[in-house]
């Protein structure tokens, strides 16, 4: 598993790099949203395409981060009781 900052798009590829060394990448987005929502969301939305075409899959944790895996590596996103 991998933790990285995306602050520029030209980040994107490392990440897609690190996600074909069948590594999960968490990605902190904060600064790209700080610096420009519109480059964020088109960001997101090649890393969701991506993911999709490998047989991975990506998904939010909370406001600040998102996870991405690789091929045979699904996020659970069933909801469950903490009592």
């Amino acid at each position: 598993m991998k933790a990285l900052t995306l602050r520029d798009v030209t980040d994107v590829q490392a990440v897609k790099e690190d996600i074909k060394k069948h590594m999960i990448v968490i990605l902190r987005v904060t600064p790209l949203a700080q610096k420009d929502v519109e480059e964020l969301r088109k960001v997101v939305e090649e890393m969701y395409w991506y993911a999709q075409s490998i047989g991975g899959d990506i998904a939010r944790l909370g406001e600040e981060r998102i996870v991405i895996t690789p091929p045979g590596v699904k996020i659970w996103r069933g909801a469950y009781d903490l009592k």
